[in-house]
Parts: C-alpha cells; structure tokens; sequence
C-alpha cells in the first residue's frame, strides 16, 4: 500500500486551508514505511496543532491503547499512524474547533526478533527494516565457544505451526548458501545451539 510514492510515518488529519507545519522541531519517525501498523509498546507522539495540553508523546499499552486528554483511552495497535490520526481528529471534534492530529510513531517496541541459546547476549531486538539472520545474530555479539554454528536454526510461527528455517553460519559466510540468510519477521527467534 504506497501512498503515490510517498513514504512517511508521519499522518496528519487536518484541513486543506491550515498551516502546514507546527513551530517545534518535527520528532525523527522510527519507520517510513505508511503501511506499518501500530503496535503494543510502540512510542508515538501525538501532536494537536496549537493545543499543547492535549499533545504528548505517549506509549502504546500491552492491551493496545494509549491515553489522551480529553478522549481518555483510544485503540491504536494495529492501526497505521494515518488511521489513529484520523480517529483522534474525529474524537477531539467534540472538543476543539478543526483540531489537526499529527501522529508519529517514534519508537517501534512491538517488533521484535529474539536469539537464545550459545550468544554472548541472549535476548529480545527491535527488528530493523529487511533484518536478516546475519544482522540478528550481529545485534547479540556473536557467538560462545560452545556454538555450534552449522545447526542455528530460525523457528517461526506459519499459519498456527512453527516452522524450523536452517542456517549454517559458515556457508553463508563463505558465500555457499546465500539464501539462508532470509529476511525475519515480527516474532522469529533464532536458535544457536
């Protein structure tokens, strides 16, 4: 879903005939990406234009919502920054004259890969834009005297199963097997026995 080329995290519910931008510095969006939905502890900073006491920046609960003046609990996991913008417009109309929702998704919590086992750092990481298996056991230091680099495998949820993907850390580097080094997804945990 591009929007004619154009990618940003930022979406912004406003007039035609409005300003365009507010006098702060603009916060750096996490993701360019305008299909990414929201998610549970994602950081977003909601900006209503001229109206600082409703504008914060505000962390998506475990249960999906955030909190805002005047609106109090409002779903935004699994929304795109463009539709919560939207939603909290149309709520803070009851409030405000025209208010303009601008909401950026500074922080992205909720995707996540994981690597457990013979690691120097074991443990959950954000996953990157086109993460790899290579960049993901990069991100948890390399591996333990004890690794046995040829058996890593990445366990992934398909269709309710989990599917082990092989990957032989020494073909890949050596240019053999090129293809094990897929592209993660939300949830992937790599296993380095």
């Amino acid at each position: 879903k591009k929007n004619d080329g154009k990618e940003t995290a930022v979406a912004t519910a406003r007039n035609s005939s409005a300003p365009a931008a507010d006098s702060k510095a603009a916060p750096t969006p996490a993701t360019t990406d305008p299909a990414y939905l929201i998610g549970p502890e994602d950081v977003l900073d909601v900006n209503v234009w001229k109206e600082p006491d409703v504008s914060r920046v505000v962390p998506v609960r475990p249960d999906g919502r955030i909190s805002l003046p005047l609106i109090n609990d409002v779903q935004a996991a699994g929304l795109s920054p463009q539709q919560l913008a939207g939603t909290l417009t149309e709520r803070l109309r009851k409030y405000l004259n025209e208010p303009q929702v601008t909401v950026i998704v500074t922080a992205i919590n909720s995707q996540r890969v994981f690597v457990v086992g013979e690691v120097l750092r074991a443990g959950a990481f954000p996953m990157l834009p086109g993460m790899t298996v290579l960049q993901a056991l990069s991100s948890a230091g390399g591996f333990t005297t004890f690794a046995d680099v040829k058996k890593i495998h990445v366990v992934r949820l398909h269709n309710g199963k989990h599917v082990e993907l092989p990957f032989n850390y020494r073909e890949v580097l050596k240019g053999d097997n090129p293809e094990q080094n897929i592209k993660l997804e939300p949830g992937d945990t790599i296993v380095v026995p």
